[in-house]
């Protein structure tokens, strides 16, 4: 079952350092008025810590990269070869007002959906594959994706406001290719939604370089746990 009447895919052309991509995810949620997909890539060699997660875990599990702190939860996920995707549900949305473990589950369905199609062997994990190490992708929660061997292919973490619900993915298998970016995100976008559009943005570079200062590229926030 689609999620979505409508959904507006980006694309995302620019590949951003770490603070600016989750000031662009954290902008999107505020400013949007419809459901998003982003897909984007990486400037450098980036991991991101989850919200509540420990700086110095990540920096033992994931050493030679840089660092950013997401807004949303989940585990520490190294950036170097991923899909990295964000949905943006904005309040009044019927995913937006899931209980978080049921929208999860949704996306994520979504998301198995489209690499089985792509020929990846994967499945909902139950949470018997968790491991209970910070590393995301060592460490499969329930609703995650799994391959054989309970080995894990996908993550996220959420959080939801006012303005509603952001969900930033990463997925283990990478679309290397420009035409397989971006096929692997239209095909998702025709599991999320009824319809979708392509659509272009160019995110205000004051309210980002403003969101980089206040929270993402502060070393206080970087390294608050």
């Amino acid at each position: 079952m689609e999620l979505f009447d409508n959904l507006r895919v980006w694309v995302d052309p620019v590949a951003r350092a770490g603070p600016a991509a989750m000031a662009v995810d954290e902008w999107l949620l505020e400013a949007s008025a419809s459901p998003v997909l982003r897909v984007y890539r990486w400037l450098g060699n980036w991991g991101s810590v989850g919200y509540f997660g420990s700086l110095g875990e990540a920096r033992t599990s994931v050493p030679g990269v840089d660092w950013v702190r997401r807004w949303t939860g989940g585990g520490t996920v190294d950036h170097r070869s991923d899909w990295t995707y964000t949905v943006i549900a904005p309040a009044g949305e019927a995913l937006a007002m899931c209980r978080g473990a049921e929208s999860y589950r949704m996306l994520h369905a979504a998301l198995a959906a489209t690499l089985v199609a792509e020929g990846i062997d994967c499945r909902l994990s139950t949470g018997s594959d968790a491991t209970g190490v910070a590393l995301c992708f060592e460490n499969p929660v329930s609703h995650d994706l799994v391959g054989r061997g309970g080995r894990k292919l996908a993550g996220a973490g959420q959080r939801r406001t006012r303005a509603g619900l952001l969900h930033q993915g990463s997925v283990a298998v990478p679309a290397v290719a420009v035409a397989a970016f971006a096929h692997r995100a239209e095909c998702l976008a025709g599991r999320l939604a009824k319809a979708w559009t392509v659509m272009e943005c160019e995110p205000p570079p004051d309210v980002i370089a403003g969101k980089i200062a206040d929270r993402y590229g502060r070393q206080a926030w970087t390294e608050r746990r």
